[in-house]
């Protein structure tokens, strides 16, 4: 006999955020067969930020002689660095599963569920049913196919960050974002770092100009092999592998750790959608509406595994959406995935909004871009800042913003002004014109960039 309940949640990342205590009176059911919590909290977005200050910081006695401070070479423990992270996000976890699993009213499944009828799933030797059902499966590393791959110890995102040690080499594979934070990370430990990307660029997603200039700083403490490609990999006598390189860097290349970050893919391919009548796209993501819905009556779905865009604040948006019209089904709302903005702590670190030039001649979008130098700003003078920049992209009649792009110091604080204007209708004029900037703060960029439009 099947196990009857309200509400059943699958996945305990951001569609664990939908239960609170307007669910009180609902049966509902929380099945997650990984660690609790989900990707962001276990291996993504918060342990690595939580990497990357210690590894922006270590990198400060390279910059601070330019400023008139010697400081002494940095010396990095990573046990220590490691277990900080890893005591407060395993916790976080654990508290978490033992607050949902003392919830009377929440019962909690750690295998993993497959759909065997419409709204009707297989978890372990259990059926349930239930009425309505949040796929929120998240998503998981893509491995590529290379010869030899399968025979060698290969880390992902997942689980690199919990390493017994520093490495002294290490071989990364990939061109994004997961590619350009470790590349930092590791570097500025100490780690000799290899990047092989099959692209011409780093971040090929970004803005090319700002690509452009991300892969050449990044290159100053990286040896990032563009235009290459893995052509095989064996294990290395004493550890770690042996890859032959082909393309522009060709070669033969020895490290200690081998680092797959070349993408990630969805888990619907994991619960056996068809037979519960869940649409996927060619892509594998799970096809929803602007409500959230999928094709099967009572079955919602949110976050990675229906979202292209794999980010944790579009997952926690669209929970915001689903919960919601749970408890409205009468006057459900909509997502809004009109400024989604995309950050890359890296160093520099990158940040954008909406359209690149690209995208904008590709779409036949007409636009003017304003374009403003940290350098010509007084916080810039501050930081001896000569390279990096911002741009913004705008309709030359309308004004109305189309995107920005930064490249730079605090770039993932600086986009937010333009993320507001994008959202809400605020004009280019209006937000250069009618709001204060704070001088001589850094968001004077953004002011600058704004006032550089040529509108008519």
């Amino acid at each position: 006999m099947a196990i009857s309940f309200d509400l059943c949640i699958i996945g305990s990342g951001s569609g664990n955020t939908i239960i609170d205590e307007r669910f009180a009176g609902w049966r509902t059911a929380l099945v997650d067969s990984g660690i609790f919590g989900g990707t962001c909290l276990n291996a993504g977005c918060i342990p690595t930020k939580m990497y990357v200050v210690p590894a922006d910081l270590a990198l400060t006695p390279r910059r601070s002689a330019r400023l008139g401070v010697r400081l002494g070479e940095p010396r990095v423990d990573w046990p220590a660095i490691r277990d900080r992270v890893f005591g407060r996000v395993d916790a976080i976890s654990r508290e978490g599963e033992k607050g949902r699993r003392d919830d009377p009213s929440i019962t909690v499944f750690d295998q993993e569920a497959h759909f065997v009828g419409p709204r009707r799933l297989q978890i372990g030797v259990d059926i349930i049913e239930a009425e309505r059902i949040v796929i929120a499966a998240g998503s998981r590393p893509v491995l590529p196919e290379v010869p030899g791959l399968d025979r060698v110890r290969v880390h992902t995102s997942d689980t690199v960050m919990r390493l017994d040690g520093l490495p002294a080499t290490m071989l990364v594979l990939g061109g994004g974002y997961v590619a350009a934070e470790f590349a930092h990370i590791f570097s500025a430990f100490g780690t000799r770092v290899t990047v092989v990307n099959r692209s011409g660029r780093m971040l090929g997603h970004a803005d090319t100009e700002v690509a452009d200039l991300f892969t050449a700083e990044l290159g100053r403490r990286v040896d990032v092999r563009l235009r290459t490609t893995v052509a095989s990999v064996e294990s290395r006598s004493g550890g770690g592998v042996r890859a032959v390189l082909a393309g522009d860097g060709a070669g033969v290349l020895e490290a200690d750790v081998l680092l797959v970050a070349t993408g990630r893919r969805p888990n619907g391919d994991r619960l056996g959608l068809g037979a519960g009548g869940v649409d996927t796209d060619e892509d594998g993501f799970v096809r929803v509406d602007d409500f959230q819905r999928t094709s099967a009556a009572g079955v919602f779905a949110l976050g990675d595994v229906s979202s292209h865009r794999m980010l944790k604040h579009v997952a926690n948006a669209e929970a915001r959406v689903v919960q919601h019209n749970l408890l409205n089904p009468g006057a459900m709302t909509r997502s809004d995935h009109r400024a989604v903005p995309q950050a890359v702590f890296s160093d520099p670190q990158v940040a954008s909004v909406g359209l690149t030039e690209n995208a904008a001649r590709e779409q036949g979008v007409r636009y003017v871009v304003g374009r403003a130098a940290y350098g010509d700003t007084a916080y810039g003078w501050a930081l001896e800042d000569d390279r990096h920049f911002a741009k913004v992209l705008a309709d030359p009649v309308t004004g109305r913003l189309l995107g920005a792009h930064v490249l730079g110091p605090q770039a993932t604080i600086l986009i937010q002004p333009v993320v507001q204007a994008m959202a809400h209708g605020t004009g280019a004029r209006a937000l250069a014109r009618g709001t204060y900037w704070p001088h001589p703060a850094l968001t004077e960029v953004i002011e600058n960039a704004l006032l550089e439009l040529p509108l008519d």
